[in-house]
């Protein structure tokens, strides 16, 4: 099980494919500040909702100076078809090795209809322009949880 992450901690750097199989990093994004969104699946109901929701907001988001990067264990294959098909405007990362995931304590135990499943957990992590954790969210869900941190952060 992976440890969750706290506000202050440095976030954990990565390099992931996007859906177009190019390197993001989350270094490429220094003096920004970056929603990074972890959802189970790509072309899911739930996940589709927040993807959409994210890309609804975007243009809110970053004329607040916010990013939004959105990571799943699927391959970049796959996220180009959720892109395509959704019309996302966020950027999508694939992590199938469950590297990125893990670091961010994203992936592990969780209850899914009364049972314990290993699995990802839908979280969102704010890193400030310094690359430090504004806020860890854990559990999250899907439906409304853009609305809330729309709201939670002022904006």
């Amino acid at each position: 099980m992976s440890e969750r992450l706290q506000p202050r901690d440095t976030a954990p750097a990565f390099t992931l494919p996007d859906a177009d199989g190019k390197q993001v990093s989350l270094a490429d994004h220094a003096g920004r500040k970056v929603i990074v969104y972890f959802y189970p699946a790509a072309l899911t109901p739930g996940c589709t909702k927040q993807a959409c929701d994210f890309t609804d907001n975007l243009e809110l988001l970053a004329g607040h100076g916010y990013d939004v990067i959105g990571i799943s264990p699927d391959k970049p294959e796959k996220l180009a078809k959720f892109r395509d098909q959704e019309n996302l405007k966020v950027t999508l990362l694939a992590d199938p090795a469950k590297e990125t995931l893990e670091a961010y304590g994203a992936f592990g135990e969780k209850k899914l209809y009364g049972k314990t499943v290993t699995g990802v957990i839908r979280s969102t992590v704010i890193v400030d322009e310094q690359g430090k954790v504004e806020r860890a969210l854990y559990n999250v869900k899907a439906t409304g949880h853009v609305a809330k941190i729309i709201k939670d952060l002022g904006l």
